[in-house]
């Protein structure tokens, strides 16, 4: 298939980042590893990773510690730290078509919702922590007579952030709008499958007017890149959304080191509770959207739809036909609701899943359980939306996070079945419950472990709303003022007056 002005322009550009960017400009490292990146649109190659080692990680960590100390952007008034935000939004909006289509190519988002719904999300979350600078102010705790007490919040100063493939713009602008807001300087290190568009939102930030060294982009593998900052004895904070395999092994790295706070946003089993009462075809269709959106690559995806035995044929064929309606096509064609997998060996491993499921005994009511072709695009990673019904609880595939776009439906009998069956994974990040007696649905929020819980929606939120779960979900959280503090150290100052 032919590729639009916009999506040739955005592979030639792509050229030009193949690199860091480093002290406010973009650099090229030499001896260092170079690994070529595969659209899963095509499974051709649309430029080469340059991985840094671990000496180029500690090249970049130095400049972001003497961009702390030096640049004058910790010290700023926080007001001036958020007009700088501010503007960085307005660029990320000018922009956001050359982004989407970026990200379209290196993970296989639709393009229509890396633009609708990425974009639209990373431009707000910006602007929305730019708009908070001015807004939060140190606690006064005690006024006495002869007492002044309070508490001061600065930057804790170097902050590593490494994010994932799935929502690469998202989860960056989660970690680096509080971070920067904060007043520290920030080492970023993409997803090795979307190594580009992490660079070019950093040169907007430099259009804005970040200063240089304040924001810093390096590419590399995770064992080493993501290793050597995790084990980095002058980065002070470490954020991480990933899975629970690496979130724990940057903790070992924090314990190794300096004991620097890490924060983990890690996987999920996410689970839809259809109540008897529920209005069944919009639960159904609500938990196969939501197992289905990003091509089923969400942590917080709705991957099971646990519902009662008198409702269960309704629920199964009203997630049939949410199924039916989305079929892989062209991500880069404006129409395209449902796009690629990330990766041909990501879509061997949703195939493995769903023949394990089936080998356990549930039953395939939608989809195939192999890769889908696409006219055109023979060489993409592609893999239609699956419906399993009569899922065994205690399988796998129901216990398991599949990133995959595969809905697995339980049958239960009882509201404490529901509550046991939801529980009943070592996530803890998201659910959902639906249904109209209020008393039932605040037995059950009450009772289901999960750090995020909607009801009679999913994927639902706001900026000033915390997202992050329990569990082996990690104890991380984004987004909200209070994020704020995860990237602060606390003063206390207890100051004795004159009487």
């Amino acid at each position: 298939m032919s590729l639009s002005s916009t999506a040739r322009g955005v592979i030639q550009d792509i050229e030009r980042l193949e690199g860091a960017y480093v002290g406010g400009q973009l650099v090229s490292f030499d001896g260092v590893e170079h690994i070529p990146v595969i659209s899963p649109r095509d499974g051709r190659p649309i430029g080469v990773l340059h991985a840094a080692d671990e000496t180029q990680v500690d090249l970049a960590v130095h400049v972001a510690r003497t961009a702390f100390r030096m640049s004058g952007w910790a010290t700023a008034p926080a007001r001036d730290r958020g007009d700088v935000l501010k503007k960085w939004a307005l660029l990320i909006g000018e922009n956001a078509q050359e982004l989407a289509t970026m990200i379209s190519l290196e993970m296989g988002k639709p393009v229509s919702q890396a633009l609708g719904v990425e974009l639209a999300a990373v431009e707000k979350c910006i602007r929305w922590y730019g708009e908070l600078a001015d807004k939060v102010s140190d606690k006064l705790i005690a006024h006495e007579q002869s007492v002044l007490a309070y508490s001061v919040e600065a930057p804790a100063g170097v902050v590593a952030a490494v994010v994932p493939w799935n929502f690469p713009l998202t989860m960056t602008a989660w970690k680096l709008a509080p971070a920067l807001l904060a007043g520290n300087s920030v080492v970023v290190k993409p997803s090795e499958q979307t190594p580009f568009s992490a660079l070019r939102l950093a040169e907007l930030a430099g259009e804005a007017g970040l200063p240089a060294g304040v924001l810093n982009v390096v590419n590399g593998l995770g064992r080493v890149a993501g290793q050597a900052l995790g084990r980095h004895p002058d980065v002070d904070v470490l954020t991480f959304t990933g899975s629970p395999v690496t979130g724990r092994a940057f903790l070992k790295y924090s314990a190794e080191s300096n004991g620097k706070r890490v924060w983990p946003e890690l996987g999920g089993k996410s689970a839809t509770i259809a109540l008897p009462d529920a209005d069944i075809q919009a639960a159904a269709a609500s938990a196969a959207e939501n197992a289905f959106f990003n091509q089923g690559q969400m942590c917080s995806a709705s991957s099971r739809l646990i519902v009662f035995e008198e409702n269960a044929d309704e629920a199964v064929a009203a997630a049939c036909e949410v199924a039916a309606a989305l079929q892989p096509a062209d991500p880069l064609d404006a129409g395209t609701a449902f796009g690629a997998v990330v990766s041909a060996a990501a879509v061997t491993g949703i195939e493995a899943k769903v023949a394990d499921a089936l080998e356990q005994g549930a039953a395939l009511v939608a989809g195939s359980p192999r890769r889908t072709v696409v006219d055109g695009l023979e060489g993409g990673s592609y893999f239609a939306p699956v419906v399993l019904d009569h899922v065994d609880p205690g399988s796998r595939i129901a216990r398991e996070e599949v990133f995959g776009p595969v809905l697995s439906i339980i049958r239960v009998g009882s509201e404490a079945e529901a509550i046991r069956v939801a529980n009943d994974t070592r996530y803890g990040l998201a659910a959902s419950v639906w249904g109209r007696d209020v008393s039932a649905i605040h037995r059950v929020t009450r009772a289901v472990k999960a750090g995020v819980i909607w009801v009679n929606c999913y994927e639902e939120g706001d900026m000033r709303l915390p997202f992050g779960g329990v569990k082996e979900s990690g104890f991380g959280r984004d987004k909200g003022a209070d994020a704020l503090h995860k990237y602060t150290d606390t003063t206390a100052v207890w100051m004795k007056l004159d009487a």
